[in-house]
């Protein structure tokens, strides 16, 4: 399975080191090709090819991006537009430097990178799930058709919502996958979102998709509390 490497780093002191992880972490993602947890065997990924998906239109108003907020650790995340409302697991790194995804029994789930940027807090959080798996679409089958403009929303555990809206889609293969725009806010300052996962044509001799598709978010609002 392909892994998705990210250049966020631990809390505390380990931001000082943050531009070597990037640098590390996105030659070992060019290395392993694919980057995103995807599909043990691509049965039927949609195929979003290997060059920018959706770019934000020309012309199109977007929102004014809201301050960051003081955050709460994910509970649940929801894009309307495709019907995704899945619970959120907090994720670390494995053995071999790879955010680890959520397990193949769980792959209506997403993954947060929990060593990252808090939803609502200045920087990038980083969201990762499997576009699918050997026999079914998994959580973010669908990811690459949102399109600039539609909502995320992120649940925390105090109960309250951030919104955020969607600023571009897409896709990286292995030679033009920019670590600046992936993992590195926008704007200094600003509450981003990334969402991850794969793409491209599934490459069965290297197990791997060709492409990351990275939706790209900012905060925008905050909703009602739950609880």
């Amino acid at each position: 399975m392909a892994d998705v490497r990210t250049g966020v780093t631990v809390r505390g002191a380990g931001r000082a080191v943050v531009g070597v992880l990037w640098a590390f972490l996105v030659l070992v993602l060019w290395l392993w090709g694919g980057g995103a947890p995807g599909g043990a065997a691509g049965m039927s990924a949609p195929t979003t090819g290997d060059m920018a998906a959706v770019g934000r239109p020309p012309g199109v108003p977007m929102p004014v991006a809201h301050p960051p907020l003081t955050a709460s650790r994910p509970q649940r995340l929801a894009v309307p537009a495709l019907g995704i409302s899945a619970p959120v697991v907090v994720r670390g790194l494995d053995a071999r430097g790879a955010v680890d995804p959520p397990s193949w029994t769980a792959a209506d789930r997403v993954g947060w990178y929990g060593a990252g940027a808090l939803p609502g807090e200045p920087g990038a959080a980083l969201f990762v799930g499997h576009v699918d798996t050997d026999t079914r679409p998994a959580v973010f089958y669908d990811l690459s058709t949102v399109r600039p403009g539609e909502r995320i929303e992120v649940t925390g555990e105090d109960g309250r919502v951030t919104v955020f809206t969607v600023d571009d889609v897409r896709v990286f293969d292995r030679a033009r996958f920019d670590a600046r725009l992936v993992y590195g806010p926008r704007e200094a300052g600003r509450a981003e979102l990334r969402l991850i996962t794969c793409g491209g044509a599934f490459d069965r001799a290297s197990g791997s998709y060709t492409a990351n598709v990275v939706v790209s978010a900012y905060l925008t609002g905050t909703g009602a509390r739950t609880g």
